[in-house]
């Protein structure tokens, strides 16, 4: 059975593994391990070997053999690439991608021989997961699949196999089949709580899902049962994804601080300039995103994210230099729509056309391999296509239960370009009651409310559009500019919907017993009418703001001339 990466490139292969012990089928071979040899003779060494000289040579005379020890020793060899892949794994970290194509070929090599090896089929299939992940290429899932299977066949989950149930669940995360990876992960979870490598995968299927509660929950028993980075980033994530700035930006922090390996280190980096960017600094940005950068020259969601902040800094010219490697390392459909909205942006249409076209081919093959990018084919239909079509998908996303921030908002616009305002605000409001400090979220709210005449509320969801991230988005920041331009300043009393302006003074109806009140005393509009009372009595509470005191009638109205009448001779 062919599994192998087929689009690995040949730099990346390690050398052939060593031979293997038949009698033990779950050792894993020490492929690619660097033997060190041992260091030259210390000078010290040298002088002790040359004092010694002369009493060698007699004892050698009368047939005796002194061995004259030196203190060398042969240096610890240093790991090879699929024992730093295994390594990263069982810390829960991400390997180097050169690591994980080692440990992909080095368990390919094995279950031919040992077909009935369940974990090393598991450790196969959970890999080709991931490496479809990082590569954005769909065809590893199947693989993937495939590889799982076998494992399950081998050695049912029931039995002990939880590592494959584990990697069922990843494989359905990255298919963004988000509820059959929660059945997988609870399965596993309920079979043994304190397995914490169930707990990452749960966290992406909750997060999918959009239940907080229940990944607030997952991560927080991920931090207890694995400490270090990995559980420092997946509670950034956290954080960040409830709005909780100053906590997510001090956590990633520690993250990237104490990260050792190029791979672990890049990707805590990234999402430093990810929170950056989200904070609307795209100068910290792109400073987080180069050093990611530098310190693993591979990591193309990097490169994307320098993109979209040299956009902001208007670099444009290096933004789409940087969009199009990011594209051809990683073509993952949000970074080609983003590369297509740019050269909308630029007037570049033709180009914007080209990406389109990528995208629709892309997003074609992810359907073939399984993988539902739903959410983006509706992003792409709401402002360059059909919104129906993304209403339809959309509404399909939320009957399987797939309501995240990202799908409420993506509905909620797409109702709303189709027409449909009205309930397209109840969607865009879920999305921006979550917390997320997202700039698109509260523009799409904010055109929305616009639509219906909400004017006070449009304007603060546009205004927190652009005091969150003055440059969000090419095409959609110059529209929210736009959009306040004409919504104007609001009046000094502040908007005429929330704020209504007070009622008119109404004159007190005369009585007989009381003279004509004289010019000076004029009652204030905005002071409470005085009454006599014989005794002093508890003050009367405050007028409504939004409604005219009921004691006083209006001239004209019909209470108005019974009064009158009744105070005629």
């Amino acid at each position: 059975m062919d599994v192998m990466p087929q689009q690995d490139p040949e730099s990346r292969r390690p050398p052939e593994p060593s031979p293997q012990d038949p009698q033990d089928p779950y050792a894993m071979p020490a492929e690619g391990a660097t033997a060190v040899p041992p260091p030259p003779p210390t000078l010290r060494t040298t002088l002790r070997r040359a004092a010694f000289g002369a009493v060698a040579a007699g004892v050698l005379l009368a047939g005796a053999l002194v061995a004259v020890p030196d203190g060398d020793r042969d240096a610890p060899k240093e790991p090879g690439p699929v024992e730093r892949a295994e390594a990263a794994a069982t810390a829960g970290s991400p390997a180097s991608l050169s690591d994980l194509t080692a440990l992909i070929g080095d368990r390919q090599k094995w279950v031919e021989s040992h077909p009935d090896d369940a974990p090393s089929w598991a450790t196969l299939g959970s890999a080709y997961v991931e490496w479809g992940r990082r590569s954005a290429d769909a065809a590893y899932y199947g693989r993937a699949e495939e590889a799982l299977k076998r494992s399950l066949d081998a050695r049912p989950g029931e039995r002990g196999n939880g590592e494959a149930w584990v990697g069922m669940a990843a494989l359905a995360n990255a298919r963004h089949d988000f509820l059959a990876a929660k059945r997988w992960g609870e399965t596993v979870r309920k079979q043994d709580p304190k397995a914490w490598s169930v707990y990452p995968v749960l966290i992406d299927a909750y997060t999918g899902l959009g239940d907080v509660k229940a990944a607030t929950a997952a991560t927080e028993k991920f931090g207890e049962l694995r400490k270090g980075v990995p559980a420092l980033a997946r509670t950034a994530d956290l954080y960040r994804g409830q709005g909780w700035r100053e906590d997510a930006l001090a956590t990633a922090r520690e993250a990237a601080d104490r990260a050792t390996e190029p791979a672990e280190k890049a990707e805590a980096l990234h999402r430093l300039g990810e929170l950056a960017w989200e904070r609307g600094e795209p100068e910290e940005a792109v400073a987080q995103f180069d050093a990611a950068l530098r310190t693993d020259s591979g990591h193309h969601a990097s490169l994307a994210g320098k993109a979209r902040a040299l956009v902001a800094l208007e670099r444009t010219d290096e933004a789409v230099a940087a969009y199009q490697s990011a594209v051809t390392g990683l073509p993952r459909p949000e970074y080609v729509l983003e590369l297509g909205e740019l050269y909308e942006s630029l007037e570049l249409d033709g180009d914007a056309r080209s990406q389109y076209e990528e995208l629709g081919g892309l997003l074609e093959q992810a359907k073939a391999a399984g993988v539902d990018e739903s959410v983006i084919r509706a992003r792409y239909e709401s402002d360059h296509g059909d919104p129906a079509v993304a209403v339809e998908l959309l509404r399909g996303q939320w009957k399987k239960q797939h309501r995240s921030a990202a799908v409420a908002d993506a509905l909620g616009w797409a109702l709303h370009r189709a027409g449909k305002s009205e309930e397209g605000l109840e969607y865009a409001q879920q999305a921006v009651d979550t917390g997320v400090r997202n700039a698109s979220y509260a523009y799409h709210l904010g055109v929305i409310e616009q639509k219906l005449a909400q004017y006070g509320p449009a304007r603060r969801h546009l205004e927190e559009a652009l005091r969150t991230n003055p440059a969000f988005s090419p095409l959609d920041a110059p529209k929210a500019r736009e959009a306040l331009e004409t919504l104007g300043e609001p009046s000094p009393g502040g908007p005429g919907d929330t704020q209504p302006p007070p009622p008119a003074p109404v004159p007190e109806p005369k009585r007989e017993s009381e003279p004509e009140p004289k010019p000076e005393r004029k009652q204030e509009p905005e002071q409470e009418p005085k009454r006599e009372s014989p005794r002093p009595e508890a003050p009367a509470p405050a007028p409504s703001k939004t409604a005219p005191a009921p004691s006083k009638a209006a001239p004209g109205s019909p209470a108005a001339v019974e009064a009158d009448a009744s105070k005629s001779p």
